[in-house]
């Protein structure tokens, strides 16, 4: 994307994977980066080779919303751009998830969202408009055993894109989703790492077992997601809101019925 000056980004979940991937995207697009997460040292070395600024916070903290809101304010003098990555995962089907893990996965990986595009709403009517970009997953839009917590999280947030988007686009924030399928990060790598292990196999092997029915055979690089997010962000996107970008390598096109052929 072409440079274009004085744009202001908040990054949430941006020390690690796709959250730090795009954190340097946007920068390398000229724009001007605050990184948010709860680990301190990953924030600090993204920030440290774009020029940014990292701030210690927790998504489901309206205080700590106010306090992101105001650093954005005070260094760079507002927000343009909000990139609503931060989120976890828990295992469990619908009979054996814990409530407690339910409960704190619906809290970040929703609520965290929601109180972000509030945080931020403000700061983008000063400036005029502004674009939020939600990452919820292909697990939104299809799911997986033993995932129901994060299947319904991710699935609620394009309820809610869509509903921000009707709401706010009178003022001119665009409000879009790009749902990843799967990634080479810090969390897809701990899942697989632990699945492989329970499964007696080497992660990479379960890797590949993994991207054999997609049609690129292959999982994303973060780059590759944080690419997608930098377009919807940006002035490239002006007439998409309320839209959902899969970038999945094509596992929603393959009809899983079907598979069975390849043998």
């Amino acid at each position: 994307m072409a440079k274009t000056a004085n744009r202001v980004a908040i990054v949430t979940g941006g020390g690690t994977g796709i959250g730090a991937a795009t954190a340097r995207a946007l920068a390398a697009s000229g724009v001007s980066v605050l990184v948010t997460g709860r680990r301190a040292e990953p924030l600090r070395d993204v920030v440290h080779g774009i020029g940014g600024v990292a701030v210690v916070a927790d998504v489901t903290s309206e205080d700590d919303w106010k306090r992101v809101i105001a650093v954005a304010d005070d260094t760079f003098g507002g927000v343009d751009i909000l990139v609503a990555n931060a989120g976890i995962e828990a295992f469990g089907s619908v009979e054996t998830v814990a409530l407690d893990e339910w409960q704190t996965v619906q809290r970040t990986n929703v609520d965290g969202v929601l109180l972000g595009i509030r945080a931020v709403v403000p700061a983008m009517r000063r400036r005029g408009g502004g674009s939020v970009v939600v990452v919820a997953s292909v697990a939104g839009l299809t799911s997986g055993p033993d995932y129901a917590a994060y299947v319904t999280s991710k699935t609620a947030l394009l309820g809610l894109v869509r509903s921000a988007s009707v709401d706010l686009g009178p003022d001119r924030i665009r409000v879009n989703a790009v749902c990843p399928g799967w990634t080479r990060t810090e969390m897809s790598e701990r899942e697989t790492e632990l699945v492989a292990k329970e499964r007696g196999m080497s992660a990479e092997l379960l890797w590949s077992k993994l991207v054999e029915p997609l049609p690129l055979r292959r999982a994303a690089d973060p780059e590759e997601i944080a690419a997608c997010i930098d377009f919807l962000a940006g002035p490239g996107a002006s007439f998409v809101t309320g839209a959902v970008l899969v970038a999945d390598g094509g596992g929603s096109a393959v009809d899983v019925g079907t598979l069975g052929f390849r043998i």
